[in-house]
């Protein structure tokens, strides 16, 4: 058994714990930076013809314009409970490197079809 050290890395778990999460690529399709909040930018994003758009809140926005992620292919969490963050709802979320300086966003390449499954 993998005991956790003391390098902030987090529980073993098991592979079935894994499979739950439902990690799609997404196209962003709009970014806007909401008056009412100072850390979140809203994206709206095209997930393909299974699971359609979606709005994700994503606190980057102290490192990111919206010129900077939009029209990106990302990957996202699409099977995340909705939170409510301020008087907006996320509908997923989004995944990118926690870096010390700033979050660090991944892309996906183009050739990646919109909706696809990421194990």
């Amino acid at each position: 058994m993998i005991e956790e050290t003391q390098t902030n890395q987090k529980a073993v778990i098991e592979y079935g714990d894994f499979e739950k999460l439902d990690i799609r690529v997404g196209l962003i399709t709009e970014v806007v930076a909401p008056d009412w909040s100072k850390k979140l930018l809203q994206l709206t994003v095209d997930f393909g013809a299974e699971i359609g758009e979606r709005t994700i809140l994503s606190g980057i926005k102290a490192w990111y314009e919206p010129e900077d992620i939009q029209g990106k292919k990302a990957m996202f969490i699409v099977n995340l409970a909705e939170r409510k963050m301020g008087p907006g709802t996320s509908q997923g979320m989004m995944l990118m490197a926690d870096e010390e300086e700033k979050p660090v966003l991944v892309f996906v390449p183009d050739e990646v079809a919109l909706g696809a499954v990421i194990r």
